[in-house]
């Protein structure tokens, strides 16, 4: 695999974790290997890409054995088949391990469900084509074949997965809708944190609108136009509407179940029968009743 350089000054194992479907740690696996290679010559992680220099990646030369352990817990599966799940996520998840999780996942209950899931990325995301954050629930999208796996990760680079999302923003928003075009990239101060900057970001686009007003509250879908790390949480507090229940970047305290994020909607061609797929998930019974707690 090679990859063209579209940003200037940035680590490579940052640079590859935002551009590929590998996480950062994998991607340093690689390159203490000598698998990554830029404009043909070994690196570190450490050292900085630039502008048009071109990485080369050798996954298929990585083996490894993962100790992820299959875990038996409640999926729920809004759509399957012989190549691809959709798997409606609950808040409070992690999709895949890491950071010293690795029983207690989606990947776990996935591996548990199925031996059947694609092993063309990182070794602990098997299945895994995008991910959401932990406290957003709903729509996520599983590969069982590699062939799939591959097809579907460049929809997703080629924006042919249209995602849909659903939000409890704080404040009442006065307009009908709006489009939020601001770049994200990792906040100095706070590296858990992402925020809008000018400085190694990348541009990123949330078109809103106002599904209903209440006193203190908006409810709004999101359609993502590009899939940034914690694009709307970031973009809705950017323009002073945080989601309700996010303590990260609304400042303000939450209960476990986290932000009142949704992504509700999904739809996509079927990347092996060209069947144009479309899904829908219902929101949370938190999310709901709180909803229904606003109307009194």
């Amino acid at each position: 695999m090679t990859i063209k350089v579209e940003q200037n000054d940035i680590r490579i194992d940052k640079y590859l974790s935002e551009v590929t479907t590998y996480s950062r740690e994998f991607i340093s696996k690689l390159i203490k290997e000598n698998l990554i290679l830029l404009n043909n010559k070994i690196v570190k992680a450490s050292t900085k890409v630039m502008l048009d220099d071109e990485i080369t990646l050798n996954i298929e030369a990585y083996q490894e054995t993962t100790n992820i352990e299959p875990v038996k817990m409640p999926l729920d599966i809004i759509y399957e088949d012989e190549y691809l799940m959709v798997i409606n996520k609950p808040s409070g998840l992690v999709v895949h391990p890491g950071a010293g999780n690795y029983n207690n996942t989606l990947v776990n209950g996935l591996m548990y469900y199925t031996n059947n899931l694609s092993d063309i990325g990182d070794v602990n995301r098997p299945g895994i084509v995008h991910r959401i954050d932990k406290d957003t629930s709903g729509l996520i999208l599983v590969a069982k074949t590699n062939e799939a796996h591959a097809i579907l990760t460049e929809y997703f680079k080629e924006k042919k997965v249209t995602r849909e999302y659903l939000a409890l923003l704080i404040g009442e928003f006065k307009n009908g809708s709006a489009t939020i075009d601001a770049p994200i990239g990792r906040d100095k101060n706070n590296r858990e944190k992402m925020t809008v900057t000018a400085e190694n970001s990348k541009n990123a686009i949330t078109h809103l609108k106002v599904v209903k007003r209440y006193r203190g509250y908006t409810l709004v879908s999101c359609i993502l136009e590009t899939g940034r790390t914690h694009q709307i949480r970031v973009h809705t507090s950017y323009i002073g509407y945080p989601i309700y229940n996010d303590p990260v970047y609304s400042g303000h305290k939450s209960t476990e179940f986290g932000q009142f994020l949704h992504s509700y909607k999904m739809s996509f061609i079927h990347p092996i029968t060209k069947e144009s797929l479309s899904f829908e998930a219902p929101l949370p019974k938190y999310f709901k009743d709180f909803l229904e707690s606003l109307e009194s």
